[in-house]
This record gives C-alpha cells, structure tokens and sequence, in this order.
C-alpha cells in the first residue's frame, strides 16, 4: 500500500476532488466518484471493489487493502476538500462501476425523476435493507455524487443502482406480462394493501410533480396509500418505503 502526503491546496488532485463533489460531468469524465467519513470507508472496504484512493487527515487510522493508495493531509486541506460541515478525516475516491442492463422482475420498485438526493440516498438505503430491487428512471438525482452516497449509507456499495428509461422498462415488463403500477392520487387509484404488490412493478414519482404523465397514462394500474384526509401527500422517500414494505409483506 503505497502513501503520499499533500500540504497544497493547488496540488491536482486535491483539486479534482473538488471537482468530483460538485460537478456530475466530472464524475462521468473520470469515472470516479467521491464518498467522505469513516463509516462509509469501512462500507466501501467490505463491499465495493472500485476503492482506489483514500485522503486521510494525519491522526487518522483505518485499515485499507493493500492495493489501494494512501493520501495523508493536514486538517485544513481536509476541511478545505471535504462536503461535510464537521469532516471525519477520511474522503476517497472510487472508480464508477459499469452499467448494469436492466432485468424486469415483479416486485420492483420504479422512481421516476426523484431528484433530492437525500430522498434518493433513503430509498436505496431502505430497498438495500428490505431486498427490493430498485431502477431509476429519467431525471432521478446522481446515485453517486456525495449527497446520495452519504444518504443511503453505503447502500451504493452494496446494491449497484440501476439506471434505465421508462420506454426501455416499459417494453421490458410488457414482453414479460409483469403489470406495472403508479402510486397517484385518483379516484380510481386502488388501496395498496389491497394489491398484490409482490406481482407487478411500482413507480414512485417526483417530490413535486409525481409520476409523469407518460407514465401515469400507460401505467396498468393506480395505487394510493391511505392517510388522513386533511393531508395532501408524503415524503417520496417515505411513500417509497411503505409501498416497499407492503411488497414484501
């Protein structure tokens, strides 16, 4: 395992990690992504074979696998390339994994332009936790920029995310006779436990728009999840852990 030391802010790498949290184009670009804390190391050392490099402030100790490079830093180049308010010390760098083909299957999870990526980060989590496959549609947020990767606790380490359109997740379900349904509030919107949610697919919409109108229109079917009359919607990373836990029960 080899290590380095940096003191500049000027230095090029620490530089493009600052690029890195900010810029999704330069995560395409390099084909790497960055996660910060030390749980979440230790997430990425158990699970994630992309782990290249790890920035470490110099009181800093993890175990680390040997082919992976070291970086130690001074506190204030930690906190001058470090998202968080409070840094843990550790920041590193992984490389992007290849795209997973998408595989229509029944009890599957859709989300459809999820755009916050704390509500993104939760889902992942939860569907990690509850074994739910997950697919994001058009206009989700990055599942790996920071925000995302921080918010669904390593889950993206675990659990690749799969990305795909809904014209291709569409014509995937028909030719496999799975129904696909959408969460939306209708009159004729059936009552999710009412649904055998194991069997078909369930695509949860924007925090502010809800399930596009493409969808809603060639959707099978309309779920609703019940709550008190005076209220007029839930949190999507919320909706999407209800349905969930009703697929799996």
């Amino acid at each position: 395992m080899s290590e380095m030391r940096i003191t500049s802010r000027k230095n090029p790498l620490i530089q493009q990690v600052r690029r890195l949290v900010t810029s999704k184009k330069e995560r395409e670009d390099s084909g790497l992504f960055v996660a910060d804390g030390t749980k979440l190391l230790e997430e990425a050392v158990k699970h994630f074979p992309g782990l290249e490099t790890v920035i470490l402030s110099d009181d800093v100790t993890v175990s680390l696998p040997q082919q992976v490079e070291v970086v130690r830093v001074p506190e204030e180049i930690m906190a001058y390339i470090s998202p968080m308010e409070a840094p843990q010390g550790a920041l590193f760098l992984c490389r992007l994994p290849e795209n997973i083909d998408f595989s229509p299957v029944a009890g599957m999870l859709l989300l459809d332009g999820i755009q916050d990526p704390g509500n993104l980060g939760t889902i992942l989590r939860t569907a990690d936790a509850l074994d739910v496959p997950v697919a994001l549609l058009e206009g989700c947020a990055d599942p790996y920029s920071h925000k995302t990767v921080r918010a669904s606790m390593g889950a993206v380490f675990r659990t690749q995310p799969v990305q795909t359109t809904w014209e291709a997740a569409c014509q995937a379900f028909a030719q496999t006779n799975i129904p696909v349904a959408v969460t939306a509030l209708s009159e004729r919107a059936k009552d999710i436990r009412k649904a055998e949610l194991a069997s078909i697919a369930v695509v949860i919409g924007s925090e502010g728009r809800g399930v596009r109108k493409e969808i809603l229109e060639q959707a099978d079917a309309e779920l609703v999840i019940p709550m008190n009359a005076r209220c007029e919607s839930l949190n999507a990373a919320v909706a999407a852990a209800i349905v969930m836990w009703e697929m799996k029960n």
